[in-house]
């Protein structure tokens, strides 16, 4: 390795946001830190308890992340040792993959002396995880709102969100491939222009600062969320609950299985407290939006 030992964070993110299918992500104040040194052969040791059955290099997301990406400029990938640690939870909706790709991006970017532009991060991140919502999220920070056809990648940054975030995450994974089987393979014409248009809203209120009618519009989403609430006890209730104690918005967290609860600062820790209290099956996070995206650091933190 040429470089010297250094550290990598990534904030989680959340997908979505209602109507924003597979083009809106927010970053959450939540993180992945992947120590890399340097290292005789590969080797990656998650030291978080949850995801301990990810260690070893074999199909492990950061190493084929960076293989890839050697591949991808024609270059010999060096070795190092991943050491990981994490406060996002797996496999809840919360993009664990897309904070692993973006991770993966900026280690490959530094051992191979890259230096890539954050477009062509964002491109490899999207080529990686399918679509841009989550790792766009993370790479930058934020809120994203994204278009991919496969070739060309816009995206619209929306850096400082100002709301308090409360997550729900429940007992049980929840595959995304899974999450993806319960949706149709088409939809009406009608659905899609409304769901289209609360989009739109959304992306607009969200520019201004205006969060209450971002909110609603979270919550008037047609492409996924009727096809899938069904598997989150208690959805309806618990929306209900938030629109109660004052919450801008609640929704499907990605493909699920978390739910995310946008409200204002200030306000997150009492409604926290009656979620916890009546919904005790769900675990209740409360964090904020990551106005970061992937940080590098020259030394091991």
């Amino acid at each position: 390795m040429s470089v010297k030992d250094f550290s990598v964070m990534v904030p989680a993110s959340t997908a979505n946001l209602g109507p924003g299918f597979d083009s809106i992500g927010l970053a959450l104040d939540l993180c992945m830190t992947v120590q890399v040194t340097k290292a005789s052969a590969w080797s990656v040791e998650y030291l978080t308890e949850s995801y301990q059955s990810l260690s070893g290099t074999s199909d492990n997301l950061l190493v084929t992340t960076i293989q890839y990406i050697a591949e991808r400029y024609g270059k010999e990938m060096p070795t190092a040792k991943l050491e990981v640690t994490t406060d996002i939870p797996l496999g809840r909706g919360l993009g664990s993959s897309a904070s692993a790709i973006a991770a993966g991006i900026e280690i490959a970017d530094r051992l191979l002396a890259l230096e890539l532009s954050m477009q062509e991060k964002l491109v490899i991140g999207t080529e990686l995880e399918g679509h841009p919502d989550n790792v766009s999220a993370s790479l930058l920070g934020g809120l994203t709102i994204s278009h991919w056809d496969g070739k060309e990648l816009a995206i619209s940054h929306i850096k400082n969100v100002d709301i308090a975030a409360i997550i729900l995450v429940p007992p049980v994974e929840f595959l995304t491939a899974e999450s993806r089987g319960l949706l149709p393979q088409e939809l009406p014409y009608t659905a899609a222009i409304q769901s289209s248009a609360a989009a739109n809203v959304f992306s607009a209120s969200v520019a201004v600062g205006d969060w209450k009618t971002a909110g609603r519009m979270m919550e008037n989403d047609q492409f996924h969320e009727p096809f899938r609430k069904g598997r989150f006890p208690d959805f309806d209730d618990i929306r209900a609950t938030c629109r109660e104690h004052g919450a801008y918005g609640s929704v499907i967290s990605g493909a699920g299985p978390s739910l995310f609860i946008a409200i204002e600062p200030g306000q997150e820790l009492q409604l926290a407290s009656v979620l916890k209290e009546q919904y005790p099956h769900y675990e209740c996070l409360v964090t904020k939006p990551a106005r970061s995206g992937t940080r590098f650091c020259e030394k091991v933190v």
